[in-house]
């Protein structure tokens, strides 16, 4: 069977450094950072009193305001997102046949906020339980493409995936795969979160997680750098959209990057840490590569997944390093993650599309907040310190990992008619 190709018509995001793609792609390329002082709630006592919040966003100002409060920050996020990409790529739902266009998303967590806010009240109030209507579905992971495809009219495959950080990068796995086998044309895919809240930050808090460098929050989020004590936590929702090439042609759709392939892999080892030799990682970036039909050589760009933990960046690199060999020094190795955080779920989704727009327009946005070299770290490894670089990226590898051992890799190609 000759699988089809698929290709990248449409991109939507909601981050902590821009609302809107060209806001994204622009902070990307100038190294701004996203952490700040928590706002959502007092964080005065917490070990962590920082995070990488949405700037400036307020739901109801692209939502209706009834159907806003049926939902979780997380699916208002993905609503957002994903209007932006559809209405980036310039579908016309009036005409394509919605039953082959689906959404498959991602989200490690769901609906948090939602769950935490009603425990509590719960709790205040003498044992009857009063709970919202909307509670369950407020809070349940799936809702986020339920309510993309309902408004839309969108009555393909609709679910999403969880594998922790790893869950947005599997649901375009995913996707990818629906398409190439021909049962599907379109499907909207991502991911969202929104775990910037009490029980968020007080979770990863207690497992030593997170950063704690409260006095310089802009600073916190380091990877690489030896000085690095722990991720910072992030929120939002990237969208994509993947189309079957010759229907994105025959509607003469503009085309980003081609999707060429993508790798999935089990550490099989702890519940959060690493492999400390990368075994797993070096397994899911060898099963991307042959699942794209590439060689190492042909990579020009990794968005690692590079959160600023101790163990985790030299895993990663150290996976790097043994997949790629000698030519690992030729590829511009990033960490977007230190200047939008860590965003769960919905990480893969936007560090995606920091690839795609690497291809697109051929510069590579910069690793922040290095200073101090980590002795554990090749220092021939070009990790695009401090600064964007200006090169021509033909195909470029995004790693998403997760909590439970589960990595995915994607990978996307300049477009070659």
């Amino acid at each position: 069977m000759q699988l089809k190709r698929v290709v990248v018509t449409g991109l939507g995001a909601l981050t902590p450094i821009g609302n809107n793609i060209e806001e994204y792609w622009n902070a990307l390329i100038n190294g701004v950072s996203g952490a700040a002082p928590v706002t959502y709630y007092d964080a005065a006592k917490f070990k962590t009193r920082f995070a990488c919040e949405l700037k400036n966003f307020t739901a109801t100002d692209y939502l209706d305001r009834k159907e806003a409060r049926k939902m979780d920050r997380f699916t208002q996020y993905a609503m957002v997102a994903s209007d932006e990409a559809i209405a980036d790529s310039k579908l016309n739902l009036d005409e394509i046949n919605k039953l082959r266009v689906g959404v498959i998303w991602g989200a490690g967590i769901g609906g948090l906020e939602t769950f935490q806010n009603e425990v509590l009240e719960f709790a205040k109030g003498d044992g009857t339980p009063r709970f919202n209507p909307f509670f369950i579905p407020k809070m349940i992971a799936d809702i986020a493409p339920g309510n993309i495809s309902i408004k839309n009219g969108f009555m393909g495959p609709n679910y999403t995936t969880v594998s922790a950080c790893a869950s947005s990068a599997n649901a375009m796995i995913d996707a990818l795969n629906y398409i190439r086998l021909g049962h599907c044309d379109v499907i909207v895919t991502g991911g969202s979160e929104a775990a910037v809240t009490i029980a968020g930050m007080g979770g990863f808090n207690s497992m030593h997680a997170l950063s704690t460098r409260n006095e310089s929050p802009e600073t916190a989020s380091r990877p690489f750098d030896a000085e690095r004590d722990g991720f910072v936590l992030g929120e939002g929702a990237g969208a994509i959209i993947l189309e079957e090439y010759e229907h994105a042609k025959a509607r003469g759709a503009k085309i980003y990057a081609e999707v060429i392939g993508g790798g999935m892999s089990s550490d099989a080892y702890h519940m959060t840490a690493p492999h400390p030799e990368g075994i797993g990682v070096i397994a899911v970036m060898k099963n991307c590569l042959e699942n794209s039909g590439i060689k190492p050589e042909d990579v020009d760009h990794i968005n690692t997944h590079g959160t600023s933990t101790p163990l985790g960046d030299v895993a990663e690199l150290k996976a790097i390093s043994e997949v790629f060999g000698e030519h690992a020094k030729n590829i511009n190795i990033n960490s977007t993650k230190s200047m939008t955080g860590h965003l769960l779920g919905a990480a893969g989704a936007i560090e995606a599309i920091a690839s795609i727009l690497s291809i697109q327009n051929s510069i590579v946005p910069p690793t922040i907040n290095h200073s101090t070299p980590d002795e554990n770290i090749n220092p021939d490894l070009n990790l695009t310190l401090n600064k964007a670089q200006k090169r021509e990226v033909n195909i470029a590898m995004s790693n998403t990992f997760g909590f439970g051992g589960h990595n995915a890799c994607v990978a996307f190609k300049k477009l070659e008619e």
